[in-house]
């Protein structure tokens, strides 16, 4: 048997310390579980646009089900990176204001299709085109 394998898990003071060389928790002062709380309110309270977001771009005729995955991995990835590289403990999210601006104003409103509009948005975010 490997010797790696008889090795005893990480005590809960050992993974205090972990946690605290890596974000710094005394320094900030606050406590592991006051972050994982807070983690947790806003997580739920982040949950909204996993649903609403799909809505919105669903009516634009985009298929509700990828748009769900997607806010999903967005979120969650930005959210997480932000958090290990940055040390910043926010929640990152798709925006709603532009969301609803390509759904009802651009699709809806003036007759694109969503893939003319994403296109635009494409083009627009990548600075090629001004």
């Amino acid at each position: 048997m490997n010797r790696a394998d008889t090795r005893p898990l990480p005590s809960a003071h050992e993974q205090s310390v972990f946690l605290d060389r890596l974000f710094k928790i005394k320094e900030h002062n606050t406590t592991v579980k006051t972050e994982l709380l807070a983690g947790f309110t806003t997580f739920i309270t982040m949950c909204y646009v996993v649903f609403v977001i799909p809505g919105m771009l669903a009516d634009a005729g985009m298929d509700k089900g990828a748009l769900f995955t997607a806010t999903c991995i967005v979120a969650g990835l930005s959210s997480i990176a932000i958090g290990l590289y940055a040390n910043w403990p926010v929640g990152l999210a798709p925006g709603m204001g532009l969301n609803a601006f390509f759904a009802y104003a651009v699709v809806l409103g003036m007759g694109y299709s969503w893939e003319q509009t994403m296109g635009a948005v494409f083009w627009g975010g990548s600075g090629l085109c001004c």
